[in-house]
């Protein structure tokens, strides 16, 4: 029974990075953040530079999240059943690596976005 609630505990934690990803990206695609601001959205200098450069890496980087969102829950899932049943050490070990697997597509969003802005807002003297 202990085995069986830590995976379900892990598989819920496990779950965290690729559920954020297809929320904000959904949310950053239909309803991103109106106005520039340091708290809320993807911020970044280039993005903050003018409202419109702001409303292209919302957009961008909300479509990013949700293409590589939707296959990391998939290998999250499939991932977690394949650990069904097995003890709490492989369990948590497995899930350390997947989680560390999930933030590559989580953080890769960062230069994504900073090259598309840099080729769609790029100064030209």
């Amino acid at each position: 029974m202990a085995n069986f609630l830590f995976w379900l505990f892990t598989l819920a934690t496990v779950l965290l990075i690729p559920g954020c990803m297809l929320y904000f990206g959904r949310r950053f695609q239909t309803r991103p953040p109106e106005r520039i601001n340091g708290g809320y959205g993807y911020r970044s200098t280039r993005s903050m530079q003018s409202q419109e450069a702001w409303d292209f890496a919302q957009v961008y980087s909300g479509r990013f999240w949700l293409r590589a969102g939707r296959p990391t829950l998939a290998v999250s899932l499939v991932w977690m059943l394949l650990l069904l049943g097995r003890d709490i050490g492989t369990v948590g070990s497995s899930a350390v690596v997947l989680t560390g697997l999930q933030l590559l597509p989580l953080l890769a969003v960062i230069p994504a976005t900073e090259r598309a802005l840099k080729r769609k807002f790029q100064v030209s003297g």
